[in-house]
């Protein structure tokens, strides 16, 4: 990807960050680029950078694919809560499919320092289920990959009480959650396989199918 359409990328998400700041939690300034640790807290509630609101259990990670997540290290929980989000996704191997769209996209930098959004992450069996010769020519197709990376991204943390409705993507289309408790879907036939999952500079949900936005 050019160094223009980088900085452009860039610009998208400091403009969707800024139009969307009203309804986002309270700015954490201080988040890394690249791959560098984010200076956040090792608890995932503090690692959202939120306004303040009642412990709950659900401000823990939800779902059943939660039970995989590694009990410690890099990968961990409170591991993946030190990383920004694109750093945190390259330590899970649920999501080796998605960190290599990222990397095809050029867009490792550009997720890495974002502030305060929402990503929807779809598994490797997310990815599996495309068809292998249009996964193929869509990992070739930078702006069409872009194009549908962007639109896994919500410009504000999503706390999971929050998460049902409809939400404006960066890539510029709605997505919509539905659901309650442990048991949400997105667009309706994508499954949350593990919500609330806090990195550096995002909060994560993890999903059983790619999100295609409208053509």
């Amino acid at each position: 990807m050019s160094l223009t359409r980088t900085r452009s990328l860039a610009a998208l998400f400091a403009a969707g960050a800024l139009a969307f700041g009203l309804t986002a939690c309270s700015s954490d300034g201080g988040t890394t680029s690249n791959s560098a640790a984010a200076p956040a807290a090792s608890s995932a509630p503090a690692a959202a950078g939120a306004a303040a609101t009642p412990a709950t259990a659900m401000d823990a990670p939800f779902g059943a694919a939660c039970a995989a997540v590694p009990k410690d290290g890099s990968g961990s929980f409170a591991g993946m809560a030190q990383d920004p989000v694109a750093t945190a996704a390259s330590h899970n191997p649920l999501l080796s499919t998605l960190v290599s769209a990222v990397t095809a996209a050029g867009l490792g930098d550009t997720l890495n320092s974002a502030q305060n959004v929402t990503v929807f992450a779809p598994t490797n069996d997310a990815f599996a289920k495309i068809p292998a010769d249009q996964l193929k020519a869509l990992l070739a197709d930078k702006d069409k990959l872009t194009k549908v990376l962007t639109y896994h991204v919500v410009p504000n943390r999503l706390a999971p009480t929050a998460l049902a409705g409809t939400h404006k993507t960066l890539e510029g289309g709605d997505l919509t959650a539905a659901g309650a408790g442990a048991a949400y879907t997105v667009n309706a036939n994508s499954k949350v396989l593990c919500g609330n999952v806090q990195t550096g500079n995002a909060t994560v949900y993890i999903v059983d199918t790619v999100l295609m936005p409208a053509s």
